[in-house]
């Protein structure tokens, strides 16, 4: 009955996952997805509670009620220029959890080795499971949980470093011990050597070397990545915490937890891939640390950045007709997507034609701009990706830049040593009057320079991006 009742609602939650996961695909349909996904995972921990190897309540409850304060107090505090480094800590926590189930997976099978028959008999939940298995099963599974560990070792320490470079803690340069990638190879190689050791002697010391090794990769190959890649390796990290739970499923024989790591894990290479691909980049060379990149001297820049008040762009948008405006990280930051949102009512008002322009990789986390402005109510018939509307650029009158740098960066087509060289970017540059919202002169997050910036038909519009757009809607009627 119980194994009957946990498969049924498995199944059913690995339904409502998918679901979750398809809607999540549009704006429209993303609302409800998230509460597909909310159902899934109270059926999945119900389920999981009152099943097989159900026992210790007190402590499942407490640790229940204790992440659901934690998750509740974060998601109060958390702003959404803080999503990019929440996101990475998550995964950091996915990881880490692989690698205690897969210890625990471990000591467990070497217990249940050193019972008789009898008292395997008497077993219960996961060690019951343990005691089924033949040799064969009880190999596969030491592949299982050393491949979780792994993975998870891999992912922890990845995330942690992830974490630390969104959250500015960390230097976001690219930065490599020396030896660079000879150390990661040497690193994976002492990890097959331990896979081969543990496979032979199911001892704890080819696992823990193994550990060490894979907390080192995940640690090496993270500082190795620059600030422009971050967004590829957020989803590529969420790629790893999937597999990582997937394999863990294997050796815990959670039928459902192998499907969710499927699913998250599938999705997640899919994303970066889509994304370096958007970036003119080669995966590989992104996840192993920038291998390949471009190393000559950068263009000179030529020209100076040239200052304008919010009265010169009120008088821009009252002339316009058409007007493109492209958000990034800096409108985030600013918290400016509400006054974004009224200033684009206000102009439509007036008759004018108004879209926002999209960046596959503007923000530091994938769909970071599309959240912002469904979130200040943006209509979504007017948010184009960069596909849809870089051809419109050299008829666009106006186009107001807030906050983005590289997603806007004519070095990326005329600089072969820049970077972000070959990447496709939004050609707003091609429109006849740019206004830049930026703080200062600085470079920004991934600090490589702009030509947008030193354009002739290029303004800088310094301030805070909300004060700026603020001040913008006093004179805009």
């Amino acid at each position: 009955m119980e194994y009957g009742f946990t498969t049924a609602a498995y199944v059913v939650a690995a339904v409502l996952f998918i679901l979750s996961l398809g809607g999540l695909s549009g704006q429209e349909s993303a609302k409800r997805a998230v509460w597909y996904g909310i159902v899934g995972m109270a059926l999945a921990v119900a389920a999981t509670l009152i099943g097989p190897g159900k026992g210790l309540w007190p402590v499942s409850l407490i640790l229940i009620a204790l992440g659901g304060v934690i998750g509740l107090m974060l998601a109060q505090r958390v702003q959404m220029t803080q999503m990019p480094e929440l996101v990475a800590a998550m995964h950091s926590l996915v990881g880490l959890a692989a690698v205690f189930v897969g210890y625990n997976a471990h000591f467990e099978m070497i217990n249940v080795l050193g019972m008789d028959e009898t008292a395997r008999k008497a077993t219960e939940g996961f060690a019951a499971l343990l005691a089924k298995k033949d040799g064969v099963e009880l190999s596969i599974l030491k592949v299982e949980l050393f491949l979780g560990v792994f993975i998870g070792a891999v992912t922890f320490t990845g995330s942690v470093i992830a974490y630390g470079k969104l959250a500015g803690k960390v230097n976001s340069k690219a930065i490599k011990l020396p030896g660079g990638h000879v150390l990661n190879a040497l690193a994976a190689l002492i990890s097959v050597a331990c896979l081969v050791w543990y496979f032979q002697t199911g001892g704890i010391m080819p696992l823990a070397i193994m550990t060490a090794a894979a907390l080192f990769i995940g640690y090496h190959l993270i500082m190795g990545i620059g600030g422009a890649d971050m967004p590829v390796v957020v989803s590529m990290l969420n790629s790893y915490s999937g597999w990582a739970a997937a394999a863990i499923g294997f050796s815990l024989g959670n039928d459902l937890l192998i499907v969710v790591g499927a699913l998250v894990g599938s999705s997640g290479a899919i994303l970066s891939y889509i994304m370096c691909k958007a970036m003119n980049r080669s995966f590989v060379s992104v996840i192993l640390g920038g291998f390949g990149t471009t190393t000559g001297p950068a263009q000179e820049v030529e020209g100076e950045q040239i200052a304008i008040e919010a009265d010169g762009v009120a008088a821009a948008l009252d002339d316009a007709d058409s007007v493109i405006i492209v958000p990034g990280y800096g409108m985030a930051v600013a918290q400016a997507q509400q006054s974004v949102s009224e200033l684009t009512k206000r102009l439509r008002a007036k008759g004018k034609n108004v879209r926002f322009a999209i960046h596959p990789v503007a923000g530091r986390l994938p769909g970071h701009m599309n959240v912002l402005l469904a979130e200040a109510k943006v209509p979504y018939d007017i948010v184009l990706e960069m596909d849809e509307i870089n051809e419109d650029f050299p008829e666009t009158d106006v186009v107001i830049v807030i906050g983005s740098n590289d997603i806007v960066n004519p070095a990326a087509q005329d600089d072969p040593n820049s970077p972000i060289a070959g990447m496709p970017v939004l050609e707003v540059w091609k429109a006849k009057q740019v206004f830049v919202s930026k703080r200062g002169k600085g470079t920004g997050y991934s600090g490589i320079e702009n030509p947008l910036f030193f354009k002739e038909n290029t303004r800088m519009f310094y301030g805070d991006a909300k004060a700026s757009v603020d001040k913008l809607l006093t004179m805009i009627e």
